[in-house]
């Protein structure tokens, strides 16, 4: 996606005078960091969780769900970079399995993952009591080594052997998930990812330059995908009793 998902979540809300403008320029200026470095700060992202944390607490789940479907419509649909779509339509139509894993809240994560026709997502989970939000979280920000924590989780659920999935990533922060798997790829990474990319020989696809062709053909016997990442894994070869 063109832009961080919790900045045009966090636009979406001002739009609709439920988010301050502080918290907007706020988050506009970490945009604004990340395109001319191409480094996601660790400060940013806690910034935008302890603000979208303070907003939704007293706030009812189904509400919220409401408005990211919303929003999701207004401001996000349309910046999905087409080559990631296709991509991921490559490894649906090959039977494998794709979700996504991303720190954004999972309500949202959830939406993108139907829209998109995705076999499941991992997201940040906010705490809530009878369908109210606390305020508070359950477990970490999906972020970082988070991911890869929890990717290790969904392997061993899914019978995932992860030797032989792959993984897409834009961000170095990604680095502890794209290490994880077989086939880590590069997408329209950031400086430092580009750089680890090319040092390990991983493939890197660059959509914002209109490189639309893969790099590299898929893996011939991937069953599931990881995204902040995309994850795309194989099952395991063991008997289920």
């Amino acid at each position: 996606m063109r832009g961080a998902s919790i900045y045009h979540f966090a636009r979406g809300l001002a739009a609709r005078n439920l988010f301050t403008t502080r918290d907007l320029i706020r988050f506009g200026w970490g945009q604004i960091l990340f395109r001319i470095s191409g480094l996601e700060r660790h400060h940013h992202i806690n910034a935008a969780r302890e603000a979208a944390l303070a907003f939704v607490a007293g706030h009812k789940v189904s509400d919220l769900v409401a408005l990211c479907e919303e929003i999701y419509d207004e401001t996000m649909a349309d910046r999905i970079w087409e080559g990631a779509r296709r991509l991921v339509r490559r490894h649906l139509d090959a039977g494998q399995r794709v979700w996504l894993v991303t720190a954004t809240p999972v309500e949202l994560a959830d939406i993108i993952k139907r829209r998109l026709g995705l076999t499941g997502a991992l997201g940040t989970v906010a705490e809530s009591v009878d369908g109210v939000y606390t305020g508070r979280l359950v477990g970490d920000l999906l972020h970082g080594p988070a991911k890869a924590e929890a990717v290790r989780v969904l392997a061993e659920e899914e019978g995932l052997d992860l030797s032989r999935c792959t993984a897409y990533s834009d961000s170095y922060n990604d680095l502890p998930l794209l290490s994880l798997v077989g086939n880590p790829n590069a997408v329209n990474p950031d400086d430092e990812l580009q750089r680890h990319a090319h040092a390990h020989g991983w493939p890197v696809h660059d959509f914002r330059k209109h490189r639309t062709a893969l790099t590299v053909g898929l893996p011939s016997a991937v069953a599931g995908a990881v995204a902040g990442g995309v994850l795309v894994g194989v099952l395991r070869r063991r008997r289920r009793l």
